[in-house]
């Protein structure tokens, strides 16, 4: 018996990295997973791998800059497990830099992948939450709005910050509904930290050292493992909250 059996999660993101990880920690506990993402060969190869430890994954192709995509793919969800009882905002596309190098482009389409987006995904998921008497939506966020040294993080902090608060509003306004909303602020060893990584080896070495455990997480053991307990029966009495799954490098309040 998993702690989530009977539970389906809509996962977006879910083509690799934290998405994934994240996957494969709720499946092996039990819950049914629709893999969501704008590269289907990336969600084969996650359903792939939840197939091979028998848990059941769907592909559900969503670029969540759409709104259009973000409703079939609640739809689509739905159709296919007959609901929805966790939401994982984790897809963004959103990059550091100085802000004196930020396109307006750019800027833009972070905010339509982030703030919007999961805003989008919120509403579209809402009615089916609540008609299943509640659920858990995670927002994946980030700790470099809080950083001591924000240089280089002004406008990817700004759009996880515009999540933070819709967080919780959402916390807030949903409670009433046995709807727990919650951020969680994550470092972990994705492919785009491993290419920024190996870009900046020196600029990485000390990235590394500033985490107090020593250590870059893994999108399954150290995030996935902990939004199983965030999203449990356990955590049940938690909502609004950031968690800051990053080996304590950042300071929190």
């Amino acid at each position: 018996m998993g702690k989530l059996d009977g539970k389906v999660a809509l996962i977006t993101g879910a083509g690799q990295g934290i998405g994934q990880g994240i996957a494969l920690a709720l499946a092996k506990e039990g819950a049914e997973i629709a893999v969501a993402g704008r590269t289907e060969s990336k969600l084969h190869t996650t359903c792939g791998l939840l197939a091979d430890i028998g848990a059941r994954g769907e592909v559900v192709v969503c670029d969540v800059s759409k709104k259009d995509d973000i409703t079939a793919a609640v739809d689509r969800t739905v159709e296919l497990f007959g609901g929805i009882d966790i939401l994982i905002n984790n897809a963004n596309d959103c990059k550091p830099g100085a802000l004196l190098t930020v396109l307006d482009e750019d800027f833009e389409r972070s905010f339509a992948t982030g703030p919007l987006a999961t805003l989008r995904m919120m509403q579209a998921s809402y009615p089916h939450l609540n008609s299943r008497g509640g659920g858990v939506i995670i927002n994946m966020v980030t700790s470099a709005a809080v950083r001591w040294d924000a240089s280089n993080y002004g406008a990817y902090g700004s759009v996880k910050e515009g999540m933070r608060a819709l967080t919780r509003a959402a916390a807030c306004e949903w409670g009433k509904d046995n709807i727990r909303v919650l951020n969680v602020a994550p470092h972990a060893q994705t492919p785009a930290l491993q290419w920024w990584m190996d870009k900046n080896p020196e600029e990485a070495a000390a990235f590394v050292a500033g985490i107090p455990l020593g250590r870059v997480g893994d999108p399954e053991t150290d995030i996935g493992r902990a939004v199983v307990f965030l999203v449990g029966e356990d955590a049940g009495y938690l909502t609004g909250a950031t968690i800051p799954l990053d080996g304590g490098q950042s300071r929190w309040g």
